[in-house]
């Protein structure tokens, strides 16, 4: 068979392929989906704080509002990470919206211990939260996976972590909502301990849950 025939043939059986979205796009239903269903479970077990107390709280609005760019800007590196040939510097856009939400939480801590001493940093079991964290990430993780795995994830550790940190920060928005009187020690060691134990588990399942190779091995 000449060159020119095979050609010819691969041609013949070609099917038209769907462009994916841009990764801004992706990521922003990712969002709004996963903050809807976030919102629901909230709302269904009447967890949900008086508008009063959440919006007199500067720096708690403020929390949350990093803790939502940190999901927004994770969720766009990581659909970015499944574009063959992406930029490896948008691997470092959760940076910055990840470091104003540990500022926030750290200056929480020390306005707690000015104003009520070393009670304001006692540290006590906060199990009861892991039933809701586990249920409000069921679905956006899920939703996640489907749509990274829609791409070309060579570097399956990467993407999957990033989106753990996505899916995450929105549970922990939820969370926040359900829980705003915890103190802020409580959040830094249970809240955000809890995140970055999913991205270590994220970019352990990496290479099994997007069942792709790490770039490393492709050839």
């Amino acid at each position: 068979m000449d060159t020119a025939e095979f050609i010819k043939r691969l041609a013949a059986d070609l099917q038209p392929v769907r462009p994916l979205r841009p990764p801004w796009a992706r990521a922003l239903l990712w969002l709004g989906l996963a903050l809807l269903y976030v919102a629901a479970i909230v709302w269904r077990k009447s967890m949900i704080n008086e508008a009063s107390q959440v919006a007199g709280n500067a720096r708690f609005l403020a929390e949350q509002a990093a803790t939502l760019a940190t999901a927004m800007t994770a969720a766009i590196a990581a659909f970015c990470s499944i574009i063959p040939g992406f930029d490896r510097r948008v691997l470092l856009l959760p940076v910055v919206p990840l470091g104003l939400w540990l500022a926030s939480v750290g200056l929480g801590c020390v306005q707690d211990w000015l104003q009520r001493g070393a009670d304001g940093l006692t540290l006590r079991a906060d199990w009861d939260c892991l039933p809701s964290a586990i249920v409000m990430g069921i679905v956006p993780s899920v939703m996640l996976v489907i749509m990274l795995r829609k791409g070309a994830p060579l570097l399956p550790r990467v993407s999957l972590a990033l989106g753990a940190l996505a899916v995450a920060s929105v549970a922990n928005l939820g969370l926040q909502l359900a829980h705003a009187r915890d103190a802020s020690i409580m959040v830094l060691v249970w809240h955000l301990g809890a995140v970055a134990v999913w991205v270590a588990i994220g970019g352990w399942l990496g290479a099994f849950v997007l069942g792709r190779r790490h770039a490393s091995s492709v050839r």
